[in-house]
């Protein structure tokens, strides 16, 4: 397995760096590192140095030694951005922490006109601030040195520019009244950016299709099966992944 990931603001410039607070009690309190082990320190923007355990002092104090010059992970060729719609209760954190395992690099939440959930106010605050966190701790465990970026919350209108701007724009979308390609079969950008839809369990609305059809979107399916909208941003990213070379 490859050295745990540890977040701090900014790198080591020196061969030495103390990890304190959270991350620092984590290490000592939680993953119980000792001196010898291997430990990997990023800024989760693609900067990243790997370094010795040389003790574990009390418990969130954790010195590194051995530091290497700090790397940098380049930003992938083509880049997969999904919009997702606000799913009911824990499901949004759910479909965040599997698509950053994957590989997603921008989350974009999407207030759907069909969603139940709403964020306003500091309920929409907090849920945002628990998205972030949740693609947080889902990049550290699944050893990423870049994070996916969490957008703010986008409205429908929002959305539909992105998909104007993007390389390639997709809804992910099965209904029997509606012509869809299968994004297996798509033909991709080899370079850019990935957009993608994910509706809310009501589906996306016929006058959002139309709005996101004007701004280039095309409508595709993943398969026979109808995915939930906590796990479909998931498998289309893997997809893709696989499709683009990502995961070769």
């Amino acid at each position: 397995m490859t050295a745990p990931v540890f977040v701090v603001e900014q790198l080591p410039g020196g061969p030495e760096f103390v990890l304190e607070g959270p991350e620092g009690r984590h290490a000592v309190s939680v993953k119980r590192l000792h001196a010898g082990e291997d430990v990997v320190l990023t800024d989760g923007r693609g900067h990243w140095a790997e370094g010795v355990v040389k003790a574990a002092e009390g418990k969130d104090r954790l010195v590194i030694t051995d530091l290497e010059s700090v790397h940098e992970e380049p930003r992938p060729g083509v880049r997969i951005t999904v919009v997702q719609a606000l799913p009911k209760g824990d499901r949004g954190e759910v479909a965040v922490e599997t698509m950053t395992e994957t590989g997603t690099d921008t989350i974009v939440p999407w207030q759907a006109a069909r969603c139940i959930t709403q964020w306003k106010g500091d309920r929409g605050l907090k849920s945002l601030a628990k998205w972030r966190n949740t693609a947080r701790e889902a990049g550290k465990q699944s050893r990423r040195v870049r994070f996916p970026d969490v957008a703010d919350v986008a409205t429908t209108k929002q959305v539909a520019a992105l998909l104007a701007t993007a390389d390639f724009a997709a809804v992910l979308h099965e209904d029997r009244g509606c012509d869809s390609e299968p994004l297996a079969t798509a033909a991709l950008p080899d370079e850019g950016e990935i957009v993608l839809v994910v509706g809310p369990e009501g589906g996306v609305s016929p006058e959002e299709l139309a709005v996101f059809a004007a701004a280039g979107a095309r409508t595709c399916r993943l398969g026979p099966t109808v995915l939930r909208t906590s796990t479909a941003g998931t498998a289309a990213t893997a997809l893709l992944l696989g499709r683009t070379g990502r995961w070769s």
